[in-house]
């Protein structure tokens, strides 16, 4: 008598959602892109408290500022729906969220010479920006024209200027008053004193993130926004401290933790309004500007997310580079639409490769506990900048960290611009202006040296746009323009 057949259980690279993934063949499994999922999630969720922080301080041409509630509403939402789109027709271990940096442009530069519509809508305009030059190949081709020393200055300098943001917010420094006479425009709190609780909480978060970072402790950031706000409303409990010394959010404990999202800044935006407030030069170079922050971080960030995980070929290229790049365009133009600024690659994806995950599939917890965190209003709404603006700092070390030595310092043609580009960022206060005197000065030093022929041509376009722009009070007084 035979033996019956042993019947085999399905295996796991039997199923579709494996195959549709590629999981097995990738070597990794459903667990392990689980873990990935949730560190990725963990890694970078400060972001539904960081985002409305600095979109919510900022305030439009007419004086109005977002609601923040509705701005964590629109930051989960869109960071849930971009991260799932990715890791769907993507399939790579990339979470998308509003970017650190351009959120800071559309904030302090576009919404001051606009609304907020407006500012948004030029969001989404560079998206379709993107979205045209994926289309046509022409995105590489954009890319290739900004020197890559000079794409690290600039992602530096954003990190300098996002460091900057997070010192003032948290009150650790402060604008001296003009009245005062002095030749320092900043100064250390209060009168060249820290004093009361709110910033000892700044400073203990911060020392607490960096302790954490240099422990290499998955969800370093996030445990320490969590711990400090604890400490903030005990504090907050037991002292009498006016809510002005919190400044945006006083952290007290809400009735519920639970609330219905409030998508009242969904859809609230104005494609071609900006031009009409801030002019069709101004308008072109805010769009250029938006294009520009996003356009090179998330090159670099799918690229060494993607080499760190195995995925891309012999040539370092990721198979399914164009359809990863088209994803990144349209989250750009969904974070405008949905009024949380450009959506992008965060790099703190590189948290759930470290936990083994390799596919798409890691995105969909991502994705999805984003999406969760929009009935978790309250939660995001009780911390104070005290104790998230540490992230900025951290985050600014560690952008200016992974740059610092790509930059060739031995080529003056190259290191001048590269400094004046992250110089110009804090210091000015806008990353327009330290793009375009960098650009400016790298193609003054080429051409002073005999090496024009060095500078392409698009490159070459867009200095003359940059100098146009400084250039455009003296040419509307002699033109008599407007």
């Amino acid at each position: 008598m035979s033996t019956p057949a042993k019947v085999e259980p399905p295996r796991a690279a039997d199923s579709p959602l494996d195959r549709y993934f590629k999981i097995s063949e990738r070597g990794s499994s459903i667990a392990r892109e689980v873990r990935g999922g949730l560190a990725t999630f963990f890694a970078m969720a400060y972001i539904l408290v960081l985002n409305p922080i600095i979109l919510g301080s900022g305030t439009d041409k007419f004086g109005h500022q977002l609601d923040g509630g509705q701005l964590v509403t629109a930051t989960a939402l869109v960071a849930g729906l971009t991260t799932l789109l990715m890791g769907v027709i993507g399939n790579v271990p990339i979470a998308m969220a509003a970017g650190l940096g351009i959120n800071a442009v559309v904030s302090l530069q576009l919404a001051p010479k606009m609304s907020w519509a407006d500012a948004m809508g030029m969001v989404v305009l560079a998206g379709i920006i993107i979205m045209i030059l994926v289309a046509t190949g022409l995105r590489e081709r954009v890319m290739d024209a900004i020197p890559g020393g000079l794409r690290k200055a600039i992602a530096i300098g954003i990190g300098l200027f996002i460091a900057l943001i997070g010192l003032v917010d948290a009150g650790f420094v402060t604008r001296n008053p003009d009245s005062a006479h002095t030749t320092v425009p900043l100064g250390l709190g209060v009168g060249g004193h820290l004093a009361g609780w709110p910033v000892l909480i700044f400073v203990l978060g911060l020392a607490l993130t960096f302790a954490l970072v240099v422990r290499r402790t998955p969800g370093a950031i996030l445990i320490s926004i969590v711990v400090m706000t604890l400490v903030a409303i005990l504090i907050n409990g037991l002292a009498d401290i006016p809510d002005a010394k919190w400044g945006l959010t006083v952290p007290e404990f809400p009735s519920s933790f639970v609330a219905t999202p409030d998508f009242g800044l969904v859809g609230h935006f104005s494609l071609f309004g900006g031009f009409r407030e801030a002019g069709l030069l101004t308008g072109c170079l805010f769009v250029f500007t938006v294009l520009l922050s996003g356009f090179f971080d998330a090159m670099g960030t799918i690229m060494g997310v993607s080499e760190e995980a195995g995925l891309t070929d012999e040539n370092g290229k990721l198979p399914n580079m164009g359809q990863v790049l088209m994803v990144d365009g349209f989250s750009v133009a969904a974070g405008g639409a949905g009024s949380a600024s450009a959506s992008t690659a965060f790099v703190e994806s590189t948290a759930g490769v470290g936990e083994g995950a390799r596919t798409g599939f890691a995105n969909l917890v991502t994705g999805g506990l984003f999406l969760l965190a929009l009935f978790l209003t309250p939660l995001a709404t009780i911390v104070p900048s005290q104790a998230a603006t540490p992230a900025l700092i951290v985050v600014g070390f560690l952008i200016m960290a992974s740059n610092i030595t790509a930059i060739d310092w031995a080529d003056l043609t190259i290191a001048v611009p590269a400094f004046l580009t992250m110089l110009m960022m804090p210091f000015t206060y806008s990353i327009t202006n330290g793009i375009g005197i960098g650009v400016l000065a790298y193609i003054l030093l080429k051409t002073v040296t005999g090496r024009f022929r060095e500078v392409p041509w698009p490159l070459t376009v867009v200095g003359l746009f940059f100098l146009v722009y400084f250039l455009l009070d003296p040419i509307e007084q002699v033109t008599g323009a407007k």
